[in-house]
């Protein structure tokens, strides 16, 4: 238990920053300090309630930031199917346990598993340090928000990118991860400049399943 939440503090002080940047934003967006501190206590997916607070402040419908948010979560299918057999209880037990899994937890929890089976607790361990630390910083950035204004003038919009790129190179050992890698990648890109946010990753998400086999 020490080391897995070793392994997991830098990663929780990063969503904690984060989330208080995700707070900011969404009530600079006009939606309440109550119903962003809710939402990121359900939703509790960083890519997809921020896509979906972009929505929501360009002028676009509920719907549309809810579909555009699904988009993004499509990827958890498969971290979903891969944990599934190393979450303890009963299928209503896995079921919550595994709205733990983000994509933080999966990859700590992958590096701490042996091969094609993740390490249950590390998963369940991690998930819920990062969902306290996400809700609290939503929390802390909700309060905050008229006295900060806008987080991105901080720089703060590419810690997230740079946490996936750690998280992403020790999980790189072998080819076949490198070609997944890679495919996801060029996917991803050819797919950004022509699709709504969401596609690019879900494509890619696919396209590395796929090349995992």
């Amino acid at each position: 238990m020490r080391r897995i939440l070793l392994s997991a503090a830098p990663i929780a002080v990063a969503v904690l920053v984060f989330g208080a940047s995700f707070g900011v934003l969404a009530t600079v967006a006009g939606l309440p300090a109550w119903a962003a501190i809710l939402m990121s206590a359900v939703v509790f997916a960083g890519s997809a309630q921020f896509a979906a607070i972009a929505v929501i402040a360009g002028g676009g419908g509920v719907l549309a930031a809810v579909i555009t948010g699904a988009l993004l979560n499509l990827r958890y299918l498969a971290t979903g199917i891969a944990v599934a057999p190393v979450l303890p209880g009963n299928r209503l037990a896995r079921a919550l346990l595994g709205q733990l899994v983000v994509d933080e937890s999966y990859a700590l929890g992958v590096s701490a598993g042996t091969r094609g089976r993740p390490h249950g607790l590390t998963v369940v361990v991690v998930g819920a340090l990062l969902w306290v630390a996400w809700v609290t910083g939503t929390a802390v950035g909700a309060a905050l928000g008229p006295v900060i204004g806008n987080p991105t003038r901080f720089g703060l919009d590419a810690a997230f990118p740079a946490l996936f790129a750690a998280l992403l190179m020790p999980m790189l050992r072998q080819p076949r991860a490198v070609r997944c890698a890679l495919g996801g990648a060029v996917v991803a890109l050819a797919l950004a400049p022509f699709t709504p946010a969401g596609v690019p990753l879900a494509g890619a998400a696919v396209v590395g399943l796929w090349l995992a086999r």
